[in-house]
Parts: structure tokens; sequence; C-alpha cells
């Protein structure tokens, strides 16, 4: 019988309850005979470091070094008095076990043909060889099970779907190179963020994730309840405003990498819950910040994969070289539209628009307009890194001014490959004006729009004592990782929310 798991071309399991019941019962006869699960076992290397121990054995070589090891199964073959298991280890790395009737002798051969399936976890004690074929390999003295799995692995002939993959990622990462490799370049890409902000002097801190008044962003948020309290309370949507707390404290260069949520869609590129980096530099402005940005990202593909052509996945090649170019909202949107588009632009002008390419769009705020038409009109032709620069006032109410443009303010969005991946601010740090913009938003709320941001008191008597000139900056970790792989944002969460 086939002892791997079958899919239906719908990626449900298939003949299930029989395979169950088999492994059960070799379960149950692992523990009258031993153990199916030891608690500890009498290991001695890793098969990584056997690997790297012995690069260059010649074909059919007896090392005489004797090893300990243990890996899950994933190949195994019998021929009679000799079987073959193939050890994986959760790096992916693999070495052979070799079974042989003459060095374990014939009780523990039947009952290794009997008891071991596919996926099982297999502790092996022997001498280091090369077979015949010149494979490295473990000459078995000695076996015990590590593991028994009940339920058989897919059948490495399916083709998981995303779907499966996602709600079955502990699968996904036993049977699939690729998914392992994911979860390593991911790790490898905080390292390499750490140790850019750790170059620049920067402070790593975490702030709550449970706040009574959820701020630092415009997105609906999870609401919940705290019974030690008795008091509303939400999953935060931003650190942001807890940051900018600490550089008014005096943390001057400050950085966190946690988890945000949004109770918004969930598409190719949102998820409720999502990873964020967010960075704020005292006497930085919005031009510094995007300097920032781009060596965070450019140093993150050279440490991981050691150039700046990143080659995605279906072998698409995304650019992250040179210097990457800064175009404004307002310029890039008229020259793409057609039409002279100011923030002096009335705004039934812009909905006549709006409603010429078939854009619904029902907001009383004119910046609102201003982004919808760029979204429509340019965004999805960046396929470069782009840096837009220059957004409306009435949609970055904790944004600065622009020095020397009305009715914009000192923000920018980063594109690359069609999405937005990063933000950064010249942040506003003057009370008053904050205060006003606060309230601005209490009016949205109080007329309808879940995204507006509350009234933070708090927050407002912290500018008040004072926090100098700043960039800001926001940045996706799943994004990024988008970036640097070409996989969708279910692909780059280890373990994503589904329905």
């Amino acid at each position: 019988m086939n002892d791997e798991l079958n899919l239906s071309p719908e990626g449900e399991e298939t003949d299930l309850p029989e395979q169950i019941a088999i492994r059960l019962a070799k379960r149950e006869r692992l523990i009258a005979e031993g153990d199916a699960y030891p608690v500890s076992l009498p290991i001695t290397h890793t098969i990584e470091q056997v690997r790297a121990a012995y690069p260059d054995l010649e074909i059919d070589v007896a090392t005489g070094d004797t090893v300990s090891i243990a890996g899950r199964i994933v190949f195994q073959r019998n021929t009679g008095k000799l079987c073959f298991a193939t050890l994986q280890a959760g790096s992916g790395q693999r070495i052979q076990a070799m079974l042989s009737l003459d060095k374990v002798g014939e009780v523990a051969l039947d009952s290794y043909k009997e008891l071991v399936d596919l996926g099982d976890h297999l502790f092996v004690t022997g001498e280091v060889i090369t077979s015949k074929r010149g494979e490295l390999s473990v000459l078995v003295s000695e076996w015990k099970m590590a593991a028994k799995t009940i339920r058989p692995r897919p059948n490495l002939h399916n083709v998981l779907g995303e779907e499966y993959r996602v709600r079955h990622r502990y699968v996904d990462l036993i049977v699939r190179d690729r998914a392992r490799e994911v979860v390593q370049i991911r790790a490898n890409v905080m390292k390499s963020l750490r140790r850019t902000f750790d170059a620049r002097s920067y402070i790593e801190v975490e702030t709550p994730m449970l706040q009574t008044i959820h701020g630092g962003a415009s997105a609906r948020p999870f609401k919940t309840h705290s019974n030690a309290f008795d008091t509303e309370l939400f999953l935060r949507i931003a650190p942001e405003l807890f940051l900018k707390r600490a550089v008014v404290g005096g943390i001057d260069r400050v950085f966190e990498i946690n988890r945000n949520f949004r109770n918004e869609g969930a598409d190719r590129t949102h998820s409720p819950e999502f990873a964020m980096l967010e960075a704020y530099e005292a006497y930085g402005d919005y031009n510094t910040i995007a300097d920032l940005t781009q060596s965070l990202i450019q140093n993150a593909a050279m440490d991981v994969f050691g150039t700046h052509q990143v080659e995605l996945e279906g072998g698409e090649i995304n650019d992250l070289s040179g210097s990457w170019p800064r175009i404004s909202m307002f310029e890039s949107l008229s020259e793409a539209a057609g039409v002279h588009i100011t923030p002096e632009t009335p705004i039934a002008e812009l909905k006549a628009l709006a409603a010429k390419v078939d854009i619904e769009i029902d907001h009383p705020l004119h910046g609102k307009y201003v982004e919808e038409l760029w979204e429509h009109f340019v965004k999805t032709n960046l396929v470069k890194p782009t840096f837009v620069i220059d957004f409306p006032v009435d949609t970055s109410p904790l944004t600065r001014d622009h020095r020397s443009k009305s009715g914009v303010v000192e923000k920018w969005d980063l594109y690359i490959r069609g999405y937005e991946q990063a933000t950064g601010y010249s942040e506003l740090v003057d009370p008053v004006i904050q205060r006003a913009r606060f309230i601005e938003q209490v009016t949205l709320a109080a007329a309808g729009d879940p995204e507006a941001m509350k009234l933070d008191e708090d927050f407002l008597k912290a500018l008040e004592f004072g926090m100098p000139p700043s960039g800001g900056m926001g940045m996706g970790i799943d994004r990024l990782l988008m970036s640097l792989t070409g996989l969708g944002i279910r692909e780059t969460i280890m373990f994503p929310l589904v329905k």
C-alpha cells in the first residue's frame, strides 16, 4: 500500500482512515516494545554537521567514525537484506541511512520493515561511509523511533495548491524546499534590517499592542475587552504614536518590528495581521528617511541574495539597484491624466474626472479624490522602485506641511512592482496643529468614517513637552518579502490568517 497521503484534485485528503488505523496499530506495537515517542535520544551530531565534516569522501569508503543522528524519513527503499532511508533535518539537509541484516540483525531489521513509515522521525547510530554510488551515508548499527507519525504526508507527485499550503503550513514545510527557503530568507532579511539600524545607532523597542485609543494610521481596528480593567481595547493598527513618545523622551533614533492588526479586506497584498517596521529619527526629515528606507531594502537584498537584481518566483528580475527616483503625486497625476491637477483644483472637477474613468468615490476630502485618481492613472505603472512624494494635506493628519509648497505635506509612499512598500513623513511635531488635525479626524469619524483617527490627549501632551524635528517611516515586512521573492503575502507569512 502507498504510505503517502493522496490528495484529490481539489486538495482534499483521500483514503485517510485506513492509513491512520494502520499507523495507530504500529504505534501500539512500538509502545509495547519500547516507545513511539521517547523523551530524549543520545544524539551526537546533526545531519548538517555530518555533511560538513565529510564533504569529499570517495566512493565506497568506511571512515571508522560513529555518529548518532536523527531526522524525518522522506524516502525509503527495501531490497530485502538491505533497507535505505533518507533522513531530512529541519533545514532540508539530507543524509542516507543504510540498515543491513549483518549490522542490525534480523529482529531489528524486520521490526524496521514492519513499523517504520515515510514521515517518521528516526534515530540511528552507525558508521559514516559512502555507498557504492558515492552517497554519504550512515551504516546503521542501531535504530529507534524518535516520533511515530500517525497521519501520512502528501504524495510528492501531487502539486500542493496555495490554499492547501497556507492552511497546512506544517505539511508545506515538510515536503517543499521552497517553503523552508522562504522562512530562511525572511529570517535573514530581519537580521539585515537590524544590522542596518545598528550601524546607524538606532535603538529597538517594543510598544503596546493593546491600546485604549487606536491611532497612527487611518484604518479600521479590531476591538476587544479587558476584564481586568473593564474597558474596551483595540489591537493596534500602528505603533507610530508610541514611538514618537519615545522620541519626545530622548530616544532620538528608534525602531520597532512587530505585529499590526487592521480589520479590513484580505487579498494578495493585504493581510488582517501583518508584520510592520516603523522607525523615527530626530533631526531627520522625509528625505533622510527615504535614504534610510532605500538602504534598508538594498542592504537586505545584498545580504540575502548577494545582488540588487533579485530573481523572483517565475524568473522575473526585480532591479533594486541605483538611486530610486522621486516623483510628485500631483505632477505625475497631471501628466498621466492629461489634466492639470493641483491642491487648488475644485473637488467638482475631480469628481467629474473620476466619473469619466468610472471610479466611484464617495468621500468629503479633496485629497481622497486625488489619491484615488492617482492610483487609477499612475500606480500600476510603477514597476521599478519609486518614491511618490508630496501628498494632499487633508489625508495626512500626522504629517508636516511642506516647507515650500502650499496644500501638500512632506510625505512619500514607496512603490515597487505596482504596490505600496513603505511610507515616510517629515513628522508633524507642533502640538497645536496636531490637535487641530485630530479634531478634523473626529469630525470625519462622527460623519461615519470608520478609518478616522481618534483624539489622543496623552499623545498631544507628549508633543507639548517638545518633539524635535523628525523623519519617520513605516514598511510592511511581509510586503518586503513579496518584493524580494515575488510571492503573494500569504506565502511570505508562515501561518497567515485564513477563513
